[in-house]
């Protein structure tokens, strides 16, 4: 073994201190302490992040198409079916849904307020799974002819209920011949979901999409775009290169990176950065482990200089501060792996225990689009926290074990 047993045991010795040396003992425990804080919050904060980006990104892309097809020349895009039917024939590709979307406002006893009008095929709205398996009140089947669907969240805010009437207001009104006055028409409610995101079930309508056609004047045979879902949205590059022969001249493609460019890299960025500030902690803690170390080695130069001459070489003395420094840190990342893991698996539970104790709501869902704190521990992060946690804390170690090393045994006992 790289230490002996007699290193082993003078080492375990100089970190249980005797009360004169406990000064040093506390110093080495607060070391202890920041390191498994550190190692801890980092790996919930970014399990947690994980998870909202995992999150937020299935929904959008469960809701919305990874790829759009739009007309080239703006306004409706004609003849549809037969460029889904092309569409569906391309490689990678899952999925064709022709979707006719608009901005309306929603009117119910006196209380207005804008929605987002989405029309899609009653078939291809059950086959959204994101949304037919969200249905909380109706039914997937009650969402056909005229019937709608909305959201839990709309449905609470304005008091709304299956079969209730939902007023609608189209942006382009009638020409008369006193002037253009407002179009609405009022439309039975079929279905309530509550896919989880504040977005979708505050301000998103879905209606079957000839009604959707027919409300916003687009002609039987137009849609405002075509959204394609592919088997691996990761690689949307490859995907997007696959379609684009096949829409040349006739449509646009815009996908999911571009449509949603800023919310994604300020994930990103968001999540570099926290990674950074908070390895600062681990390394704070590495500076306590150097400090506590040094102040050990001052303490024990007498003991140093007795080892010296009893024939202990400058190698077992260093290993010996090594392996003392070096155990903080080892017990300190342990413990701090354990508490981050069993917290971040354990954070939904936590959140409702904490908020039920201090009667405040600690995630809204006004704020962060979900109703739950997500949190997905990524492994391979797990590994690589670890790992730099135990680099700083093994190389604070070196220096104060170096100094001990060279400690002159003549020096230390000259005035003993």
């Amino acid at each position: 073994m790289i230490f002996s047993a007699f290193e082993r045991m003078v080492a375990m010795r100089y970190l249980r201190a005797r009360r004169q040396e406990g000064f040093i003992s506390v110093i080495a425990g607060f070391s202890l302490l920041g390191i498994a804080l550190g190692v801890a919050t980092l790996i919930i904060v970014m399990a947690v992040m994980n998870g909202f980006r995992a999150e937020l990104l299935g929904r959008v892309l469960g809701l919305n198409g990874h790829l759009n097809v739009y007309s080239a020349q703006g306004g409706p895009l004609d003849d549809f079916d037969t460029l889904a039917d092309r569409l569906r024939a391309a490689p990678g590709v899952v999925q064709v849904t022709p979707t006719v979307e608009g901005q309306a406002l929603v009117s119910v006893r006196g209380t207005a307020s804008g929605a987002v009008v989405r029309g899609v095929r009653p078939e291809d709205f059950r086959d959204r799974s994101t949304l037919a398996s969200a249905i909380v009140l109706g039914s997937v089947g009650a969402y056909d002819e005229d019937r709608i669907a909305i959201g839990i969240r709309m449905a609470q805010r304005l008091g709304l209920s299956v079969g209730d009437q939902l007023t609608l207001i189209a942006p382009q009104g009638n020409a008369t011949a006193f002037g253009t006055v407002p179009r609405m028409r009022s439309f039975p409610i079929g279905a309530i979901f509550d896919v989880g995101m504040f977005e979708y079930d505050n301000a998103f309508v879905f209606m079957p999409l000839d009604q959707a056609q027919i409300f916003f004047r687009t002609g039987e045979d137009a849609v405002t775009s075509l959204e394609v879902f592919v088997r691996d949205p990761t690689q949307i590059a490859a995907a997007r290169s696959a379609i684009l022969p096949t829409v040349a001249g006739i449509g646009r493609v815009i996908d999911w990176q571009q449509s949603n460019a800023s919310f994604y890299t300020a994930l990103q960025v968001e999540r570099n950065v926290m990674f950074l500030i908070l390895s600062l902690i681990i390394m704070v803690a590495a500076f306590n482990i150097i400090s506590s170390m040094i102040m050990l080695v001052k303490d024990k130069g007498r003991d140093i200089a007795i080892l010296r001459t009893m024939g202990a070489t400058r190698g077992m003395i260093m290993r010996i501060f090594f392996l003392s420094g070096a155990s903080i840190g080892v017990v300190g990342t342990v413990a701090g792996l354990g508490l981050g893991i069993a917290f971040a698996l354990n954070i939904e539970s936590i959140r409702q225990f904490i908020q039920t104790l201090s009667g405040t709501e600690l995630f809204s869902a006004e704020i962060y689009f979900l109703s739950q704190l997500p949190a997905k521990i990524d492994w391979g992060e797990v590994v690589q926290v670890a790992a730099m946690a135990l680099a700083l804390s093994i190389g604070a170690t070196l220096y104060p074990s170096w100094r001990a090393a060279r400690l002159d045994p003549v020096e230390a006992l000259r005035y003993e």
